[in-house]
């Protein structure tokens, strides 16, 4: 999905006067976007609710159910929400851990607007906020023998707890010692043609005629588990990730000359002088894609690799000039109940008050970087 906002908890203020209330209605809410109401919640019963999402379209006076995807919350005793940037609403899970009490709906941003007009159907889309400061996903590219794994492997080693990688899916059947889970997400062709069509890919590719690509579920899992997800694809690949409304930094690795990159792609004598003439074809190209396409946010010159790595490092903010690992908050939201909340500026008030005498007590703020 889109960007994951990041949030910090404050004391309350004196003196909020802007803003609009929405109630939570048990264990559903409402919120009106345009001329349509969103729904969110269920059925309830004794112990918990399933997160469910419905629309109301004044303008027919119709419900409709729509296509709903990414990751849904788990079920839930209730809900509040609040509509952000007239195009995503914000959703406080009550009752539910820390890494797991703030989500969102995306119903009108630039990547459910996408969907819509590909699937022909109502559209929202789910994705997990983060407490803390969010760190963007990194996408690097680069032609064969450039040394972005080598890179990768460098900022693995130096940071280990920093960075992960999400997990491939693939049509294809394991190899020797692969493992499930492990070195790739391995499915059946038919599951993973309804996935990509139902928009749960951010970039796929067919090799060989198997079926390889990177899902939104597999890049939020390294992000759920307080990793900076690091994506090794090729420059196609980012096209499509740089399409999707995946907020990411883009860096495209490039050699000094063809001549070097040769030089390199020979010493490792590991490709035939077919592959190898294949290999510059496929990079000159991907060269003049990486340069000129407007793709990537950054280019590295990879003359010298120890110098390539510093620049890498700075470009990530990881030359000591800034943070290196913004934890989040390990503290939950206690979301009572009773309650109203509102939205002022780029802060959320959330009031609670006491049902006998309706008076505020104990407010919380919330406030976002979006």
């Amino acid at each position: 999905m889109g960007e994951t906002p990041a949030f910090c908890v404050d004391s309350p203020q004196n003196g909020f006067s802007n803003g609009f209330g929405l109630k939570s209605k048990g264990f559903e809410t409402s919120t009106d976007v345009g001329d349509k109401t969103f729904v969110i919640g269920g059925a309830n019963n004794d112990s918990a609710s399933s997160i469910g999402v419905q629309i109301f379209d004044k303008s027919t006076g119709n419900w409709v159910i729509p296509t709903v995807l990414g990751t849904k919350p788990k079920p839930c005793k209730g809900n509040s929400a609040v509509l952000l940037n007239e195009d995503r609403i914000m959703i406080i899970i009550r009752g539910s851990a820390p890494d797991d009490c703030i989500w969102f709906l995306e119903v009108d941003t630039k990547y459910v607007k996408d969907k819509k007009k590909v699937l022909g159907t109502e559209v929202v889309a789910w994705s997990k906020g983060v407490r803390g400061d969010a760190e963007k996903p990194v996408v690097i590219s680069g032609p064969s023998g450039v040394g972005k794994g080598t890179l990768i492997n460098m900022l693995m080693k130096e940071f280990p707890s920093m960075f992960g990688f999400s997990v491939s899916h693939t049509t294809r059947a394991p190899r020797g010692m692969e493992k499930n889970g492990v070195h790739y997400h391995f499915t059946e062709r038919s599951v993973m043609d309804k996935d990509i069509k139902d928009g749960k890919f951010l970039e796929f590719a067919s090799v060989h005629g198997n079926l390889y690509g990177t899902s939104i579920e597999a890049v939020e899992a390294v992000a759920d588990s307080g990793k900076r997800c690091i994506l090794d694809i090729d420059v196609q690949g980012a096209r499509s990730v740089r399409a999707s409304s995946l907020d990411a930094v883009f860096i495209f690795v490039c050699p000094p000359s063809m001549r070097k990159l040769e030089e390199r792609l020979r010493a490792r004598g590991t490709e035939t002088e077919e592959q190898i003439k294949k290999r510059l074809r496929n990079a000159k190209a991907e060269i003049e894609q990486g340069k000129s396409s407007g793709i990537f946010d950054h280019i590295l010159v990879n003359d010298n690799l120890d110098d390539c790595y510093e620049n890498l490092k700075e470009l990530l903010g990881l030359d000591g000039s800034t943070p290196t690992n913004h934890k989040p908050s390990s503290k939950g939201i206690d979301l009572p109940l009773n309650h109203l909340v509102s939205k002022i500026d780029n802060k959320i008030l959330i009031k609670r008050e006491t049902p006998e005498l309706g008076n505020a007590s104990k407010n919380l703020w919330l406030e976002w970087d979006s």
